[in-house]
């Protein structure tokens, strides 16, 4: 008999549609001769199949042409609030219904990037100078954060993603103004300073018998900074495999490993790095790689990183998605 899995989407940030995208790919990748696979869409209280049947929140099921459907398994691809940042997580324990990727604790950490990042930089990853503001705070004066941080630097959303928010600020005027739109993404902001380098990323997975590492991706963006028209119109290049020595290959797959094992991760994340240089263009010493964000629910459209990861590792998503189910199953 098939299991019945939940392809749960959509929710409550600006990366609603994105989510939408990755729940298309997610249903197009999956095992359909093993799997019966139904697409939520989530928008606010509003919880729906996408052929418009409500979900009873009781217990996660629904009811078509007066047959109760229910669910043995919930992939989560909300980008967001609420699949990304802990909270659904913790109703699907509550009801006991498994989901693919990390707990509750895990997701409310790495979505809060501010303290994710400075968390694992006890564990000696090199991490951004950086400073955050809460909603109703007094903001530091703009040349306070330009002396601290340094110019160019970053200034974004603390809990947003796809670069939502986001700006590249390269004078002080623009300091001010740049905190007010990423505040339009939510009630923190972080000010980041700028690290010039190698952007990179990299998939990795578990399951209760193997570890698995993807090729690492090479961001090559034709705009300021990896923002969301290079992201999802196509204003950047990525090369996978990446054009890095392999001994750097390796210590970042080893790291993302080592980040997953420290999270407490399941299923698919992908954590992005910047290799950075010394003036004569060589890789630094101790900074070499340094972190930059770790995803926990990252995209999953057809030209997504993982996605392109799984076909240069020459694997296919259709068995990378029944590893990440099936372990659910598997006697520990």
């Amino acid at each position: 008999m098939k299991r019945s899995i939940a392809i749960i989407c959509g929710g409550d940030s600006s990366e609603h549609e994105v989510s939408l995208r990755s729940a298309a790919g997610i249903y197009s990748f999956i095992d359909k001769a093993r799997y019966d696979a139904t697409i939520v869409v989530f928008d606010g209280k509003d919880w729906k199949t996408e052929d418009g049947c409500p979900i009873d929140k009781n217990d996660f099921s629904f009811t078509r042409e007066g047959a109760k459907y229910t669910f043995d398994f919930a992939y989560i691809t909300i980008h967001g609030t609420p699949g990304e940042n802990g909270i659904l997580q913790g109703y699907l324990d509550m009801i006991g219904l498994p989901y693919s990727c990390c707990g509750v604790l895990a997701a409310a950490l790495t979505f809060n990037k501010y303290a994710c990042n400075h968390y694992l930089s006890y564990f000696g990853f090199h991490i951004a100078k950086s400073m955050m503001l809460r909603a109703g705070q007094k903001w530091p004066n703009a040349e306070n954060i330009a002396d601290t941080l340094g110019l160019p630097c970053f200034i974004k959303s603390n809990v947003g993603g796809s670069s939502f928010g986001c700006t590249k600020v390269k004078s002080v005027e623009d300091v001010h103004p740049a905190i007010e739109r990423a505040f339009k993404e939510g009630n923190e902001v972080i000010c980041e300073s700028y690290m010039k380098g190698t952007e990179v990323t990299c998939g990795v997975y578990k399951t209760k018998d193997k570890a698995v590492a993807f090729p690492i991706t090479e961001v090559v963006t034709k705009n300021e900074f990896f923002d969301y028209d290079a992201k999802y119109r196509g204003q950047v290049d990525e090369i996978t495999p990446a054009r890095i020595p392999n001994a750097l290959r390796d210590k970042i797959q080893a790291e993302t490993l080592r980040i997953y094992d420290i999270l407490g991760a399941q299923g698919i994340i992908r954590v992005d790095w910047i290799i950075t240089y010394d003036e004569q263009g060589n890789v630094a010493g101790d900074g070499q790689i340094n972190l930059l964000e770790v995803n926990t629910t990252p995209g999953m459209t057809p030209t997504s990183f993982i996605p392109q990861q799984v076909r240069a590792a020459g694997l296919e998503m259709k068995d990378v998605l029944t590893d990440i189910i099936e372990d659910h199953f598997v006697e520990k």
